[in-house]
């Protein structure tokens, strides 16, 4: 079958008769096939298991027709050879938070070649399977950080707050070994055949306009400006407040959540990137015809802006039905532009 460039054209800047698409989290729970394959391990085993990380990965291209896979895995997996215990019951748990100088030291950058071969052995197998574009992907240090620090998932995020202010050495030095790690791990992908790499910043959004831009976005830009290889999308959620420091950022792609229209974020982004989104993952529980009406004004937004990759503003939900998912993909295909 031949390639599927559509994405890749996209990002490179040429004219497209259609729009790619491909969808967060299209590989998991809401698919009865993904979990036929989940019932055998649990969901750290699935991540290391390079034969079923590449089965799963591969369901959506078959299912759903998207315009590019992502690989199979979960953002935590660099952290834990860095030195924390991880596990997930089913929400991702740190036993061994990381709260002081001290523990920091004791982190190390990884290896990918060394602690994670699997992710590299899964990435060599979809190369070999894929008629679209692979695309590789990790957390952003803060996010990162985020989880090693409070343990887990936070309504309020306290510990990681208090560090960025109150232990400021610990907190820079965490980062430092998160970004540096990140990039190793991301260049190991690109290296074995991912065409893009998408940074997920998932809790950019809960600090203020000047925390961002002096203690999250340095690490942000270090990483891509590290990256040699591969197309690179920056997803951060609820970063709209931040765009005016964003868009000094060299990647080739932003992600746009659901809480900003997509004209009015290529304008505060100066128009320079494609932009990916955003439509809202609870759309997907609508019907059919406000489905529809959601992609077509999605479709209006995005007449001038540089390029638009279709998807959502964050992961697919796990109970989201499986035929509306189809009918999203078959109707942004049936859409000239």
């Amino acid at each position: 079958m031949e390639f599927n460039s559509l994405i890749l054209d996209v990002l490179d800047g040429k004219k497209v008769s259609r729009k790619p698409v491909w969808l967060m989290r299209q590989a998991g729970r809401y698919m009865p096939e993904y979990m036929a394959v989940r019932k055998k391990v649990t969901f750290l085993e699935l991540c290391k298991t390079p034969e079923l990380a590449c089965e799963v990965t591969l369901q959506p291209i078959d299912i759903l027709g998207v315009d590019a896979a992502i690989l199979f895995s979960d953002i935590l997996i660099p952290v834990e050879p860095m030195g924390v215990k991880l596990d997930f019951n089913p929400a991702p748990l740190i036993s061994n938070p990381v709260r002081t100088l001290s523990d920091v030291e004791n982190l190390r950058v990884i290896d990918p070649e060394d602690d994670v071969p699997f992710v590299i052995e899964t990435v060599k197998l979809l190369v070999k399977e894929l008629n679209v574009p692979l695309i590789g992907f990790s957390g952003a240090p803060f996010t990162l950080a985020c989880y090693m620090v409070e343990g887990g998932g936070s309504k309020n995020f306290v510990n990681i707050k208090a560090m960025m202010h109150t232990e400021r050495q610990a907190y820079l030095k965490l980062m430092d070994k998160i970004t540096d790690s990140t990039i190793k791990y991301l260049q190991s992908q690109i290296d074995n055949g991912c065409k893009i790499v998408q940074v997920f910043d998932t809790w950019a959004g809960i600090v203020s306009p000047k925390d961002y831009s002096e203690l999250i976005y340095p690490y942000v830009k270090k990483i891509i400006d590290s990256l040699n290889g591969a197309y690179v999308i920056y997803f951060a959620k609820d970063s709209a407040t931040f765009y005016n420091k964003i868009k000094e950022l060299d990647c080739s792609g932003i992600g746009v959540d659901w809480k900003i229209d997509l004209d009015t974020a290529a304008k505060n982004l100066d128009n320079k990137f494609v932009l990916q989104g955003n439509l809202d993952p609870v759309m997907l529980f609508t019907d059919k015809k406000t489905l529809k009406d959601e992609i077509d004004l999605i479709f209006e937004k995005t007449k001038n802006v540089k390029g638009h990759i279709f998807n959502l503003g964050h992961g697919i939900l796990p109970e989201t039905p499986v035929d509306n998912v189809k009918f999203l993909v078959d109707y942004v295909h049936s859409k000239e532009i």
